[in-house]
Parts: C-alpha cells; structure tokens; sequence
C-alpha cells in the first residue's frame, strides 16, 4: 500500500523527505526511544512489526486520539455532573446538598471521597469562596460515578436515573453504573497518558476506542442531548483520527 511521501523517514539518517521536495531535519528513533522510554515505544513497535517508522506514526496517533477523547470526555464530565447536581438539589430542596449530606446518617457519609470532599469544603471555606457550585467543580469523575453505586443509590430515594429520560426501557442501576465505571477507566486511561489504540492483548485496534466513545454518546442521548448539538463547533469528535489508525 502507497503511504504519502511525509510518511517516509531514511533508516539511517535524521532526514524526512517532504512531497514538495525540501528536506526537513527530524529526529532519530533512538532518540524518541530516549525522549519517551524504549518500555513505552516498544508496544508500538511490537504492533508495527518493528518498522520503526510505523511505530512512530502509530504513537502520535494515539496522543491525538487522547486529545479528541480528552474533550469528548470533558464535555461529558460537566453535563453529567450538572445533572446529577440540580437533581439532588432539588430532590433534598438543598443547594447545598453535597456538604449537608456528608453528615452522619447523609447519602454520603461512607463515600469513599468524603475526606478529600471535606477538604475541598474547607480550603473553600478558610479562602472565603465557597459555593456550591464550586464544589461540584472541583470534585473528581469518580464522585460522580460512584453515587450510582447500590448505597448511596438508594439514600438518594433511588431517583438518580430520573437524570436520564432517554435511557432504554429496563435499563437499570447496576448496568448503569458498571458503563459508568468503564467510561471512568478509559478517562483515567487517557489522563494517564495511557495507549488507547490497542486491545488487551496489545494488538492494534480501534474497536475499544470506539466502543467507549459509542457508550459516551449514549449516556449523552439519554440524558437528552444530540451530540451532533452539544458538541456543535468543538474539534473533538475522534471519528477521523480512528480511521487514520485503522488505515495505518
């Protein structure tokens, strides 16, 4: 299969060779190998029959892959947590339900974050900023999820699922928190600059990526939004750096 000229690199010099003629000074393998670590390039390399070339053009199609699914995610994060949010707040008739429900006997007093709630409450609090509002910013993904878990689900008047009108009939809380928990492994995947582009027994493939990020749109669905509308004008969409991987 043709590659376009800029994919060609010389094996035994630094020089990439452009279509339009010029020559461009690149890097040598071994010093990507010394700039990202041999352990992290080799995955790539393994999958790319050692063509090193390939291996290169495969890593950097991650990294991007990472980017897009950064903002897929981010967008997600936010609107997910809103809604749990202005739910609660309306279901307890308190705006300030996360810091009242840490007490003893309160949805959240065996939440496996409360420490670390209460500590963002209180550096809020000592700087004069608190808020709600600010609080449901700074809590982690995790936060979130886990309220779907079967406790605090059902100190909540097992009601959170009413956040998702669209959701498919039957679909239930256990099935919904698991998905949940999925979309937070990748998420915590790609915030540890993990690869995203293999499957688990490190062969090339899209079909993981895709697989979260159809589940992402989903759970966007059912909350009622069209993805094509939320994220109407973003570049985050990862439908065409999947295809560039599964071309490669």
């Amino acid at each position: 299969m043709l590659r376009d000229t800029r994919d060609f690199e010389c094996k035994y010099t630094n020089f990439i060779y452009l279509c339009n003629g010029f020559i461009e000074i690149i890097m040598k393998y071994a010093e990507y190998q010394k700039a990202f670590s041999p352990a992290r390039l080799n995955k790539y390399l393994k999958a790319c029959n050692g063509d090193n070339l390939l291996a290169l053009t495969l890593y950097r199609h991650n990294v991007k892959l990472c980017q897009k699914f950064y903002g897929v995610l981010n967008i997600f994060e936010v609107v997910l947590r809103n809604a749990i949010n202005e739910h609660y707040r309306e279901y307890f008739d308190d705006v300030d339900w996360i810091r009242n429900q840490l007490v003893l006997g309160g949805m959240l007093e065996n939440h496996p974050q409360r420490d670390a709630v209460e500590k963002t409450i209180a550096n809020l609090d000592k700087a004069g900023r608190y808020t709600n509002d600010r609080v449901v910013s700074s809590v982690s993904f995790g936060f979130w999820t886990h309220l779907f878990s079967r406790h605090p689900f059902a100190l909540g008047g097992q009601s959170l699922l009413h956040i998702f009108p669209n959701r498919t009939k039957g679909l239930g809380q256990r099935v919904i928190y698991n998905e949940l928990q999925n979309i937070k492994s990748f998420r915590n995947r790609i915030a540890h600059h993990e690869a995203i582009c293999f499957d688990v027994s490190g062969v090339k493939s899209t079909l993981p990526a895709k697989e979260k990020y159809a589940m992402v749109i989903k759970y966007i669905q059912f909350m009622g939004y069209p993805e094509t509308h939320l994220y109407y004008g973003l570049d985050v969409l990862p439908n065409l750096i999947l295809k560039k991987i599964d071309l490669l």
